[in-house]
């Protein structure tokens, strides 16, 4: 799955983006409100982690113009304003969810998947395709012998993603976003690679089917 970060605080943002890197994220960051709509234009995100205190436009006018525009996507406040009004004002423009500085990167971390998770309609970090189970928590998934399947982080972020739209088909494009960094070039035929080390992963418990000129669909055996 992949975030936007929009922090200037090159300290904070390098340890957000190293937390959640290890949490299988890619992500993107500007330490600037300005570029973010035009970033999105071009990248699909599942999630805005946006700091108040940005140079020029603030996260409180980000957040109102996201809004205006039409634009539904998650968007976390991180910020070190503590005050009452500050996180009244936040939620009324549109932020979905308010995080006081400094905090603990789990918490961060576990907040993330509680806003995509809610994004996608889950209800559960427990997922069921067939008889594959998925534990977004945990990031792992099991068999239907409850074993753990042995999955490297971009097959993971893989899984994750077509989780999050299981029954809909994904992208090879998307797949391509949810698993690497504007730094990393992932090619098509590398995702045709990791999907298809990850179908034989799978072990019988749910598949991955290509659906030719669209991209990938998660779904029972």
């Amino acid at each position: 799955m992949r975030i936007l970060l929009v922090e200037d605080d090159s300290l904070v943002a390098d340890a957000i983006v190293r937390g959640l890197s290890a949490e299988g994220y890619a992500v993107d960051r500007t330490a600037a409100a300005e570029p973010v709509s035009g970033l999105m234009e071009g990248t699909h995100y599942d999630l805005a982690i946006i700091d108040l205190g940005l140079p020029g436009e603030d996260g409180f006018a980000l957040v109102r113009r996201l809004r205006r525009n039409g634009n539904a996507l998650p968007l976390l406040i991180v910020t070190a304003r503590d005050g009452l009004n500050d996180r009244v004002s936040a939620l009324d423009l549109g932020a979905d969810d308010y995080l006081v500085k400094p905090f603990a990167l789990p918490e961060l971390a576990a907040r993330c998947r509680a806003l995509i998770r809610r994004a996608s309609a889950a209800t559960s970090n427990e997922l069921t395709i067939g008889q594959l189970r998925i534990d977004l928590a945990g990031r792992r998934a099991l068999n239907p012998a409850g074993q753990v399947l042995e999955l490297t982080r971009r097959e993971w972020s893989i899984l994750e993603c077509l989780a999050h739209h299981s029954g809909r088909v994904v992208s090879k494009e998307r797949l391509i976003q949810a698993i690497a960094g504007w730094d990393e070039d992932i090619s098509s035929n590398a995702i045709e690679v990791h999907v298809s080390r990850l179908r034989g992963k799978l072990e019988g418990a749910a598949t991955v089917r290509g659906i030719r000129g669209l991209g990938y669909r998660l779904e029972d055996i």
